[in-house]
């Protein structure tokens, strides 16, 4: 039996550290606690979230630091913290639950499950005493406990019921799939229908940037040619990057905007986020040539490079939104210190920036230059940095917002890949090297062959999620098109292996989230639907595009088609959460295979492709000279003479030999 007190002590997640002196007998999520639920033959009390959430803050000084809330919980329950981020899938499995229940989602995550793990009721922030609306948690906790003793048949028929409908939910069976190109179609056309035409992003408040919602539609628009679709991302992309939810001092996004104009951000910063709206930063420079988004490019990757990296070079996971007990202080301006920063040149500042205060928000003003959303001349924006400079000297002297700095597999892949896509793009030897290093930091924490899903201060978490393979799969496709080093495809197409064996299902064609060794899991389920990152179904599909678009591994080529039109039936059949796959199922329809023969040298070729970034795209270097090899539809390369070679599906161009040429075809696709 598992001792009566706070057990989470030893733990590495930073999240379950911040609880680890709560008067709560916690226990992190384990077989040792789920077997102690059984034998007390006590409900659970499941609470799930994240060191960067503000209202798990909230609701941990309001009741886990409460004796008299601690005292109820630890006579009635079992009670288990979990960080949604060192265990997604936990975190998705009773999500699902909550939604089920017709609840709301969000962080914190409060379920009460029976002793073997079912869940059969809960609900997201409950404060100590009713307001909101809301009843108070210790009312909650002996309504739930009432329940339990008098209903108990009927609770756990309906836990039963839920986990059922739980396990369909996320561990669907197969569907009838269409033409991916018509489901991208479909979902394109209704996400432009849900565009705000005047802020971008989707109408409404709060507004999230939603990467999964506009990497489809960027998609469709360059398989479609709908320039309506490619305009309305950058449109999006332009608005919140002049918003208060970009952190226009420092880099970086905040994880949403609690408006509708992006103009007051929830103020943590998310690792993922910013890997995503990175690589689509890069996808809007490519694409427009606007030299706004160069610098924000080159702000964003700053900041990671700055204030993410953590001892040996991979990225912590975010920064929180609190600092001093109170959201977003150390990132909001009073006009009175921007004069006493900035001196003489406040005026010229406040010409290009403003600083807001709405009426419900109970801080500092909040920096922004929604007024001046677009580039304006080479010279004022960089006296701008300069004066931004200025300020994030004077930020830096503030207490700081916490950082939790666990190493998260997934995100830190995203993370190298969006690097490595900036470095190309802009030319920045630099970042890529920063790239290959957190990429290392990743390969060196390996055991017996196996990547971790989440590393901090030594200790690792295993096994990996199939995100997590997929996440460092896609790294090493990156870093392969940026530095050609043999060495990363091999690793990549060792980590399918792996995938393929601790994660496909029966069938072969599609695979769990977690390993088919997991041993705490309360069910496998698929990882279909997104999250704020395309699910990771989608990003398996994607990662499986990369290796057999470099390798050509005929083995490979029969297999993918069938992985991402069975995940495609699966999602046709779902109501929402879907856009990942049809992304991906998309891609797999019609990528693009550029090989360049070069001069090792003087390239010729590979600074075009590496300016005009594009996600259908694979690219790979022959030396001139090498050995020739043949392209789809039989195209044998001609290794005696520089020329780029350019395929869509199993048809080629005839090849390219003038690198202007190659310019303006790749812009025409």
């Amino acid at each position: 039996m598992l001792p009566a007190k706070n057990l989470l002590a030893d733990e590495t997640s930073p999240y379950l550290l911040q609880h680890r002196d709560n008067p709560v007998h916690w226990r992190a999520w384990s077989p040792a606690a789920l077997a102690e639920a059984q034998t007390l033959d006590r409900p659970i009390l499941l609470s799930v979230g994240y060191a960067a959430c503000h209202w798990c803050h909230v609701m941990a000084h309001e009741s886990f630091e409460n004796d008299a809330v601690a005292a109820v919980m630890n006579r009635l329950f079992i009670n288990i913290k979990v960080d949604r981020e060192e265990r997604p899938e936990i975190d998705q499995i009773y999500m699902a639950a909550l939604a089920a229940t017709g609840e709301q989602g969000g962080w914190p995550l409060t379920m009460f499950l029976s002793p073997d793990g079912s869940p059969f009721w809960g609900g997201t922030y409950f404060p100590p005493e009713p307001r909101f609306g809301r009843p108070g948690f210790i009312q909650v906790l002996e309504a739930v406990h009432a329940a339990w003793r008098d209903k108990r048949a009927e609770l756990t028929k309906s836990a039963g019921d839920l986990k059922a409908h739980v396990q369909a939910r996320l561990a669907p069976p197969p569907g009838k799939a269409g033409e991916p190109g018509d489901a991208l179609n479909d979902l394109a056309a209704r996400i432009h229908g849900m565009i705000d035409p005047v802020s971008g992003g989707l109408r409404g408040a709060p507004k999230f940037p939603n990467a999964p919602f506009t990497k489809a539609l960027w998609l469709n628009g360059l398989q479609s040619g709908d320039r309506a679709h490619l305009d309305a991302v950058v449109d999006s992309l332009r608005h919140m990057l002049s918003g208060g939810i970009y952190d226009h001092v420092g880099g970086g996004l905040a994880r949403y905007a609690t408006d509708d104009r992006w103009l007051v951000p929830h103020f943590e910063k998310m690792l993922y986020d910013n890997a995503q709206l990175l690589q689509q930063m890069c996808w809007a420079y490519g694409y427009t040539r606007d030299e706004l988004f160069r610098i924000r490019i080159e702000e964003t990757v700053a900041w990671l490079l700055r204030d993410m990296r953590v001892d040996g070079g991979a990225f912590a996971s975010s920064l929180d939104a609190d600092s001093e007990g109170e959201e977003g202080k150390s990132y909001l301006w009073s006009h009175g210190e921007l004069s006493t920063i900035l001196g003489d040149d406040t005026a010229a500042f406040l010409s290009v920036f403003d600083i807001t205060k709405p009426a419900d928000w109970h801080g500092d003003p909040i920096l922004h230059r929604l007024n001046r959303p677009v580039f304006i001349d080479a010279e004022t924006e960089a006296r701008m940095r300069v004066l931004l400079d200025k300020l994030l000297v004077a930020r830096n002297l503030r207490p700081q917002p916490g950082r939790d700095d666990k190493v998260l597999v997934d995100w830190n892949g995203m993370t190298i890949a969006a690097i490595a896509t900036a470095g190309r793009l802009l030319d920045r030897a630099d970042w890529i090297e920063a790239a290959q290093t957190a990429y290392r930091f990743v390969c060196e924490s390996m055991a017996d062959g196996r990547l971790p899903h989440s590393i901090r201060g030594g200790k690792r978490l295993f096994p990996a999620l199939a995100s997590d393979h997929a996440a460092m799969i896609s790294a090493a496709i990156a870093l392969f098109q940026a530095t050609p080093d043999a060495e990363l495809l091999l690793q990549a197409q060792r980590w399918l292996a792996d995938l393929e064996k601790w994660h496909a299902d029966a069938a072969q064609t599609g695979f769990y989230l977690t390993a088919s060794d997991a041993t705490d899991v309360p069910m496998r389920i698929r990882g279909d639907v997104d999250e704020a990152v395309p699910s990771a179904t989608s990003q398996i599909i994607e990662a499986l595009l990369g290796v057999t678009m470099l390798t050509g591994e005929a083995r490979l080529e029969r297999m993918l088609p069938d992985t991402a039109q069975t995940a495609l039936g699966r999602a046709t059949a779902q109501l929402y959460g879907q856009a990942g796959i049809v992304y991906a199922a998309a891609l797999v329809a019609s990528p693009l295979k550029l090989v360049m023969v070069e001069p090792e040298d003087r390239p010729l070729f590979v600074p075009v492709a590496n300016r005009n970034s594009d996600p259908r795209r694979f690219d790979a270097v022959l030396p001139l000279g090498g050995k020739a090899e043949t392209l789809p539809g039989g195209v044998v390369i001609d290794t005696t003479r520089p020329a780029a070679y350019l395929c869509q599906g199993q048809t080629c161009l005839p090849p390219i030999t003038d690198p202007a040429v190659l310019e303006r075809t790749l812009r025409s696709q």
